[in-house]
């Protein structure tokens, strides 16, 4: 498999006020879908935590967000659209911890 280069990962990883409600899970999931529409996203995984344990796995968080925009002015845009904007605003209720990774080539 190819090396992946040029291109910036946004991940995101949220931890529900009420992880145990499967409404609120399901509304999360639900708003992740209408957000994959902003355009300068290039792919996107939304996960749960992997039924695997080790000491250097973290599994605490409900739901995670794996982005890759072509470059650092793509997630930036991101940000600002209106689609992430309107996400934010209905459902930022839902959580009451987010941890993002952002990362870059290391060459």
């Amino acid at each position: 498999m190819a090396e992946q280069k040029g291109i910036f990962i946004h991940h995101v990883f949220f931890w529900l006020k009420n992880p145990g409600s499967k409404e609120d899970r399901k509304k999360l999931i639900e708003g992740l879908k209408k957000l994959s529409a902003v355009k300068t996203i290039q792919q996107f995984h939304i996960g749960q935590p992997a039924d695997t344990n080790r000491n250097v796995i973290e599994r605490s968080y409900s739901i995670s967000w794996f982005l890759v925009f072509k470059n650092l002015e793509d997630e930036e845009s991101y940000q600002a659209d209106p689609i992430h904007l309107k996400f934010v605003e209905e459902c930022s209720s839902l959580w009451n911890k987010v941890v993002v990774h952002d990362s870059v080539d290391v060459i």
